[in-house]
């Protein structure tokens, strides 16, 4: 059940030509036969339908070819809108994406301890509420919201298992809970998978690439695409490179293991250490009360304005990150990664340029091919927008991306 996008399962005819006018458009019908070698009426009919739904546009430009001109296809950015919330250990931010994946609308804001369970669903209900409202959105023009957050979560049940300081409400079935009182489909997943497909959805990359993406927060997670569909693994956990140790005999994880990646190389780690080394702290002006995010913001860009122990301890770990990308270069093959999440927002060119090198001197296909290595755009806002980007994935391409249904009644 939660393997339901499974690229093995293969998408439908009308999945596989939305996606391809997605990553490929403008696009001409004779070109949608020539890629899906599906039949010249099977594509008429398809585009025919998809023109009714509103999901697919003529562009009104045709390219001359010597006989009849061919009218060009595009994704119509209006037809849906897709609506994401992250929540963090002390804010929540809830971004809406047209169709195509441009951002919209954003809004952050605190989310203090929850008491009741009731408290999340009230939080997040009222959030999605007052940006789809300020946005002049109709209900009937959200294709639905995704809640996403740090894993491991239970997908099919729509519960994070271990969110921080919302420990206590694992078996809250959230998904269903926001459903039923928004009115509209709700998806809960991780902030690491959700990036994936934001980046893949929005950067428009073919569904012939083999996309990876690379998220650091709290954590460290990643997120792989096959032939279109985002590799969800038989729990829809795939991807926590974080939890691969790389420190035999190291410290003890949340996750049972010893010596993870995430314990040496994420955020919270260097602000541990930098608070632990004399001086650093008080000369950078991190205080002791600062949250984790502020707190490696001041020390990643002191790294990059010259200091020399913030930058030996962000070039640590840089260097971890690059083993934890060259494994996962080398399990998938990929020609395309990309780094997402708050983590690389102020230091990311760092993480880039080591990343960059580690692949080019060591993947394993080095000679066949060269990995693609890029920072995303919006980093601190990737998993928000890649909440979106899977409730109008299951909704315009259904097959690619997860089921996304009316909630029960």
């Amino acid at each position: 059940m939660a393997r339901r996008e499974s690229a093995a399962a293969g998408p439908g005819s009308r999945a596989l030509v939305v996606d391809l006018i997605r990553s490929s458009g403008p696009i001409s019908r004779v070109e949608l036969v020539e890629a899906t070698r599906l039949t010249q009426p099977t594509i008429s009919n398809i585009v025919r339908r998809l023109i009714d739904d509103g999901v697919v546009r003529e562009t009104g430009a045709t390219v001359a070819t010597g006989g009849k001109p061919r009218t060009l296809l595009v994704i119509n950015s209006r037809s849906a809108y897709g609506v994401g919330i992250r929540v963090g250990a002390d804010t929540m931010t809830c971004v809406v994406t047209d169709t195509r994946g441009g951002t919209i609308g954003r809004e952050l804001v605190s989310s203090p301890p929850a008491e009741k369970p009731e408290d999340v669903v009230a939080q997040l209900a009222a959030l999605y509420g007052d940006v789809t409202r300020g946005l002049g959105l109709s209900p009937q023009s959200v294709a639905g919201l995704a809640v996403v957050g740090p894993g491991p979560v239970d997908v099919a049940r729509g519960r994070f298992l271990a969110l921080p300081g919302l420990e206590r409400w694992a078996d809250l079935d959230l998904g269903q809970a926001l459903a039923t009182r928004l009115g509209v489909p709700v998806l809960v997943d991780s902030d690491a998978a959700a990036a994936a497909v934001g980046e893949f959805w929005g950067r428009q990359v073919s569904r012939e690439r083999t996309f990876g993406c690379l998220y650091m927060n709290s954590g460290i997670g990643s997120g792989v695409v096959l032939d279109g569909a985002l590799h969800r693994g038989a729990s829809s956990n795939a991807g926590e490179i974080g939890h691969v140790s790389v420190i035999r005999d190291g410290e003890r994880c949340r996750c049972g293991g010893r010596g993870c990646l995430e314990l040496y190389a994420a955020p919270s780690a260097l602000v541990e250490r930098a608070r632990s080394t004399p001086d650093l702290a008080d000369r950078l002006g991190i205080r002791s009360d600062d949250p984790d995010s502020r707190a490696f913001d001041v020390l990643a860009r002191a790294a990059i304005y010259g200091d020399g122990q913030a930058r030996a301890l962000v070039d640590e770990s840089a260097l971890l990150l690059a083993d934890g990308a060259l494994t996962l270069a080398n399990l998938w093959d990929l020609d395309t990664l990309v780094l997402a999440g708050p983590g690389f927002a102020v230091a990311g060119s760092l993480y880039v340029s080591e990343i960059r090198r580690r692949l080019a001197e060591r993947a394993f296909s080095r000679g066949v091919h060269a990995v693609e290595v890029d920072l995303s755009s919006n980093p601190r806002d990737a998993a928000a927008i890649g909440g979106a980007a899977l409730v109008l994935q299951g909704s315009v391409a259904p097959g690619h991306g997860p089921q996304v249904t009316a909630p029960q009644t």
